[in-house]
């Protein structure tokens, strides 16, 4: 199967066609987080469907019915985000990067949506970013974080960030690691274009008590969720 624009276009069709009520109804005051949850879920849904992508779930035990994550994979496609809302079966905002609230109907629809914006480039803007999540996680609200920073081209693992563990250890709120194999092949970082007909797979792993480990002992938390 030969990679296609055609439903990426279809995507992007779906996610203005989900996006423009949550922007009317939060400009009205009338936005509520379960309409955004059941679009999220809707969206994700469509999105697997024009991919064709086959999804296969593993692990999805280990997630707590009213327990809240700090959501931790690898990231290698945009497919990811696509994905893990369609797996996640409660209610899941990401960390997007700040330049992503620039992009068109989607930007605004996102900040409408309780996504968490961050800028990297500037420290400040960061850690304020850290403090809406810590805020999302205390309303109810797992909140996706990829500590890669960015889509690895390759497969490979890069480097972890620490602003997550940052955040789950200013919570305490368990980190939730998942793997993703398989999205690459249907979306490859730099190339808009879809290949149909993929099989990739969600693995959800046991939660990690970030109470066993302290702020000094914060860099063997990252190499230890990066090992799993």
């Amino acid at each position: 199967m030969r990679p296609s624009l055609t439903p990426t276009l279809l995507q992007w069709a779906e996610t203005v066609r989900v996006s423009t009520p949550t922007i009317a109804e939060a400009a009205l005051g009338r936005l509520e987080r379960e309409a955004v949850d059941r679009r999220l879920e809707e969206w994700s849904r469509h999105g697997v469907e024009i991919a064709d992508m086959r999804v296969r779930v593993e692990g999805r035990e280990h997630v707590e019915p009213g327990q809240t994550y700090v959501v931790m994979s690898n990231h290698m496609s945009n497919m990811d985000i696509l994905v893990l809302f369609h797996v996640f079966p409660s209610t899941l905002r990401m960390v997007a990067k700040i330049e992503m609230r620039k992009i068109p109907i989607m930007g605004p629809a996102m900040e409408a949506a309780e996504f968490i914006f961050v800028d990297r480039k500037n420290h400040e803007r960061a850690r304020r970013a850290i403090d809406v999540a810590r805020e999302r996680l205390t309303s109810g609200v797992s909140v996706w974080i990829a500590p890669e920073g960015t889509r690895s081209a390759d497969g490979r693992l890069l480097p972890f960030k620490k602003g997550g563990f940052v955040l789950a250890l200013g919570t305490g709120a368990p980190i939730l690691p998942i793997t993703l194999t398989g999205t690459h092949a249907v979306m490859k970082k730099g190339d808009p274009r879809i290949t149909r007909h993929r099989t990739v797979t969600a693995r959800f792993h046991p939660p990690v008590d970030v109470g066993a480990w302290d702020w000094e002992r914060r860099d063997e938390l990252v190499a230890h969720v990066r090992g799993i």
